[in-house]
């Protein structure tokens, strides 16, 4: 008989009940198992050769399964097959040879029985989110959990956590007292991502996810979205910002509820005036979820007085990017202010903008597609958004900013600073402080990025 020998077809096969029979394994030649009444034993044969003749076929004992494993037998019997190759008798340093091999067999167990550590299953998690096209944000969100929050547990085996999930959540208890509740349900939620795609892999890991014994922390969901009352305060607030590059990305990010992170990445070569749409290609979730914004006439006058303060202000930079700014990137990087200056930015301006959508007469569904948000239901996934960009989408956008710029009312005359950005004659009097603003300052040779870039051109009609 000839199979694969391993412990568990070795268990299946029955004693006889007299005599033995011999089955010869199909993967190590000369390795074989001698099946008796009693016992099991694990043998190999080989030819023992003299001057390079055959002088001798012998047959060596290597231990029954009661004292191997199948893996720990063939391992000793490549040593003895090595041995008989080179015209040595195992039996001659039998014990020594067996003990040998063995030890290192049981050194090379051991480090399995310690398997994928946190550290390695992030590494190949980081991977796998890199080739699925993930944003370079979200990756760089889960690399902060792993190397800060969890740098304790960098060389941890995940099967120790498997096993023992009060570990798990006790770490969870730990970093909500020290770090806060949403950092502590972000950061379970991510080593559970790691846990479940090392498991693919790593069929010892248990199969329940220890994250499962954690109790989550409550999340309610931020609600400081601006209302139409809100918004003549704060475009007053916005008027007084000293910077005009930063004020227009704050008008802009209200205008289009687009998210910081993406907008502030904006180049000049996404800009089509021909089509009236801004392209977004790096969105939360990465290049899958590239998308147009359409452009309403105040988010275009927007990114137009952005454009040409940029070229007083930025000359270099602002061949590149719709936002440019002083360092490295180019680009602007950090977009919070001062409450005191700005009670309003970031994501609290997307807020504003899906409660102003419902004033404005626009459906859920045209601001979930506004927005770039998942259309949920099972006909959603008939809707092609581009057909319907160049002419529906774009009216509803241009009501939302229609309804944001009616709560100004006459305030766009009365109030000096809200007049001086966007009322007649503003562009000329912002472009003039700019250049006065630029001659001020000292002019630095620009760094715009690792690789040299050709300056894009905006399509326009």
């Amino acid at each position: 008989m000839r199979i694969s020998l391993n412990d568990r077809t070795i268990q299946r096969l029955p004693s006889p009940e007299k005599g033995r029979y011999i089955v010869r394994d199909t993967e190590q030649k000369g390795f074989f198992l001698m099946v008796g009444v009693r016992k099991k034993t694990f043998m190999i044969q080989g030819d023992l050769r003299e001057h390079g003749k055959r002088a001798s076929t012998i047959r060596v004992a290597i231990g029954d399964t009661g004292q191997f494993s199948t893996r720990a037998a063939r391992a000793v019997a490549k040593g003895y097959l090595i041995q008989i190759s080179r015209g040595i008798h195992p039996t001659s340093e039998e014990k020594a040879t067996k003990a040998s091999i063995v030890a290192d067999l049981t050194n090379e167990q051991k480090d399995a029985l310690v398997g994928v550590t946190v550290k390695e299953a992030w590494a190949r998690y980081r991977i796998a989110m890199e080739r699925r096209n993930r944003s370079a944000r979200t990756i760089e969100s889960y690399r902060d959990h792993v190397e800060r929050i969890f740098k304790d547990w960098l060389d941890t085996p995940l099967k120790q956590l498997g096993d023992d999930p009060g570990q798990v959540s006790a770490k969870h208890d730990a970093i909500s007292e020290k770090h806060g509740p949403y950092i502590a349900n972000g950061s379970m939620r991510t080593f559970r991502a790691i846990y479940n795609h090392a498991r693919k892999t790593n069929r010892e890991l248990p199969a329940d996810n220890p994250v499962d014994s954690v109790d989550w922390n409550h999340e309610k969901r931020r609600d400081t979205g601006m209302g139409m009352a809100d918004l003549k305060a704060w475009f007053v607030e916005a008027a007084k910002l000293d910077n005009p590059i930063r004020r227009e990305f704050h008008l802009f990010t209200l205008l289009s509820a687009s998210r910081p992170t993406a907008l502030k990445e904006a180049r000049l070569e996404h800009l089509d005036l021909r089509r009236r749409v801004l392209h977004i290609p790096r969105p939360k979730g990465g290049a899958d979820r590239a998308f147009d914004i359409p452009l309403s006439r105040q988010m275009i006058n927007c990114l137009m007085r952005s454009i040409r303060c940029g070229r007083q202000m930025h000359p270099y930079e602002a061949n590149y990017w719709l936002f440019p700014a002083d360092g490295a990137d180019g680009h602007l990087v950090e977009h919070k202010e001062d409450r005191a200056a700005l009670s309003k930015w970031g994501n609290e301006l997307r807020q504003t903008y899906r409660t102003v959508a419902t004033p404005a007469g626009v459906s859920e569904l045209d601001a979930r597609m506004l927005m770039n948000h998942s259309v949920p239901g099972v006909n959603s996934g008939y809707i092609t958004r581009h057909k319907l960009l160049e002419d529906h989408l774009r009216g509803q956008q241009q009501a939302i900013s229609n309804t944001i710029f009616s709560t100004l009312g006459n305030a766009l005359t009365a109030q000096p600073e809200l007049r001086d950005w966007l009322g007649l004659g503003a562009a000329r009097r912002q472009i003039a402080r700019a250049r006065e603003a630029f001659e001020q300052r000292e002019v630095k040779t620009p760094r715009i990025g690792k690789t040299a870039l050709a300056r894009p051109t905006i399509s326009s009609a």
